[in-house]
């Protein structure tokens, strides 16, 4: 089962965004149904009116809190950030039994935290959310071995399904397939990376654009997704290719504040380098600046102090 999990960026409950949901007791027998499925996030933004489906995480299991009774975790993989929120009276409600055909809201079935979605809502979310072209798209060539259709979804963004498969798995089955596939997840990372940080190298200040408008500014994962991290936007920083290497190497890191940290091992001056204030320049918008969990894991893990 596909479903629809509400989050509120300020609630009282241990949520990490694409890495755990809480919930209670109420929802278990729902959540235990997605287990190895889709779910989607739901739920209002800072400075929005209403509320908007913002991205998409698997159920990888689901666990008892030890501190909380009848209280659980959703263990997520495979988050990806919506290239938009996607408001959800859009399109004439995407959810028909939360916007019913007269346009008025079910406010029974609105008020539950975890909703069951039916494939075809949840593919034209999903559609809606990751179908935004890449402004600066990074040159492809597709090798011999490779499939051309799958390097044109890179540059061109989430594939139109035809209305005729608008219907159960045929239509859901590609849009799950494409979801899985590494390069193009890489792709919207680097997309969504790119824009928050507006092309510009967040330790160096740094914000160079090619002769065909691309930028040099790399996506760095913080926690790195084979070690456990995901592709939410507060898990990257922009950095330019040199200072991503020194820093998925542990040479560089950084504190909550966002001060740069320095590696004893460094073996020559960087500081030319970098910020005169030692200070990364991250985004204004709290939902998109890196998430003090996964810096606290660079600093224990990858950091060379």
């Amino acid at each position: 089962m596909k479903a629809v999990f509400y989050h509120k960026p300020d609630s009282r409950y241990d949520d990490v965004t694409g890495q755990r949901y809480h919930f209670p007791h109420i929802y278990l027998s729902r959540v235990q149904r997605v287990v190895d499925d889709w779910m989607v996030y739901y739920g209002p933004l800072p400075h929005r009116y209403g509320r908007y489906y913002s991205g998409i995480a698997r159920v990888a299991q689901v666990r008892a809190d030890p501190s909380t009774e009848k209280h659980f975790y959703a263990d997520l993989v495979d988050f990806i950030d919506f290239d938009r929120p996607v408001e959800y009276k859009e399109n004439s409600g995407y959810e028909k039994r939360l916007v019913q055909p007269d346009g008025t809201i079910n406010n029974g079935y609105k008020v539950q935290a975890v909703r069951e979605l039916i494939e075809q809502e949840f593919a034209s979310i999903v559609q809606a959310g990751l179908s935004e072209v890449d402004e600066w798209p990074d040159r492809i060539d597709p090798r011999e071995d490779e499939d051309t259709k799958d390097s044109q979804l890179l540059r061109d963004g989430f594939e139109d399904q035809p209305q005729a498969a608008l219907l159960g798995e045929a239509y859901e089955r590609p849009i799950v397939e494409q979801l899985l596939k590494r390069k193009w997840r890489d792709s919207k990372f680097k997309q969504h990376i790119r824009i928050a940080y507006d092309r510009t190298c967040a330790f160096t200040g740094l914000r160079l654009i090619n002769g065909k408008g691309r930028p040099e500014v790399e996506a760095a994962h913080i926690r790195p997704v084979d070690k456990g991290g995901n592709d939410w936007v507060r898990n990257g920083i922009a950095l330019s290719g040199t200072v991503h290497w020194m820093f998925d190497r542990g040479l560089l890191s950084m504190d909550d504040d966002f001060t740069i940290l320095r590696s004893r091992h460094l073996n020559s001056d960087v500081g030319h380098l970098l910020n005169k204030d030692l200070k990364a320049k991250v985004p204004t918008d709290l939902r998109l600046q890196p998430h003090p969990e996964y810096m606290g894991w660079h600093r224990r893990n990858v950091f060379k102090a």
